[in-house]
C-alpha cells in the first residue's frame, strides 16, 4: 500500500507559539505551495485529513483538483494536544512544568494535554483500524508534523524519543510503502 503523508502549510501563528490542537488558519498566499504538493500526489486515491482547518483546506483542494469523492476527517490525525500550553509562547511556559516534559516528552503529558506516546497510540489505532491492507488505491493523509513523525517511527522502528530526527517541513510530502 502506498501512503502519502502531507503536512499542512505554514500557519498564521508567530514563530515560537505552541498551537497543537488549536484550530489556527494557514498563512496566505498558499495556492502555489498547494499546486506544488499536487504534483507529488497520485490522482486516484483515498483521502484522509485531520479535521483542523490548516489540514482540511489543503485536503479539499486536493479533493477538488483530483475529483476524489470524499475526504474522511479523522480526529486521530489531529496534532498533539498541548493542553494548557495551547497558543502560548514556548518561552512563557514555566520551567517547573516545561523541563519535565522536555526531559521525557514521550511519556510525560502536557498539563491538561497529552504525551507524545498518546499521539503515537492514536496513529497506531488509525493504522491498524482504518488503513485496509487490501486497498489497491494509494492513500493520501493530510496531517501535522507530530502525526507524520509518528507514522515514520511506526514504519521504521525508530524510537519515539528520536522522532524529531525526521525533518518534516510545512507542505512536505512523504511517501511510504507498507
Amino acid at each position: 500500500m502506498e501512503i502519502y503523508l502531507v503536512r499542512h502549510t505554514e500557519t498564521v501563528c508567530e514563530k515560537g507559539i505552541c498551537y497543537g490542537q488549536s484550530d489556527v488558519e494557514i498563512a496566505a498566499p498558499y495556492e502555489a505551495v498547494f499546486d506544488a504538493i499536487l504534483k507529488q500526489l497520485p490522482q486516484d486515491a483515498l483521502l484522509f485529513s485531520s479535521p483542523l482547518q490548516r489540514c482540511t483546506i489543503l485536503a479539499k483542494h486536493i479533493q477538488n483538483n483530483f475529483a476524489i469523492a470524499n475526504v474522511t476527517l479523522d480526529e486521530r490525525l489531529m496534532e498533539m494536544n498541548f493542553g494548557d500550553w495551547e497558543l502560548k509562547n514556548w518561552d512563557s511556559i514555566p520551567p517547573e512544568v516545561f523541563t519535565p516534559w522536555m526531559t521525557d516528552f514521550v511519556n510525560v503529558s502536557v498539563p491538561n494535554g497529552e504525551s507524545f506516546l498518546d499521539l503515537y497510540n492514536r496513529v497506531l489505532d488509525f493504522m491498524e483500524n482504518t488503513l485496509d491492507s487490501a486497498t489497491t488505491k494509494p492513500v493520501i493523509i493530510v496531517a501535522h508534523g507530530g502525526i507524520i513523525r509518528s507514522f515514520l517511527c511506526a514504519v521504521s522502528g525508530l524510537p519515539l524519543q528520536d522522532a524529531f530526527q525526521n525533518k518534516v517541513d510545512f507542505g512536505a510530502v512523504v511517501r511510504l510503502t507498507l
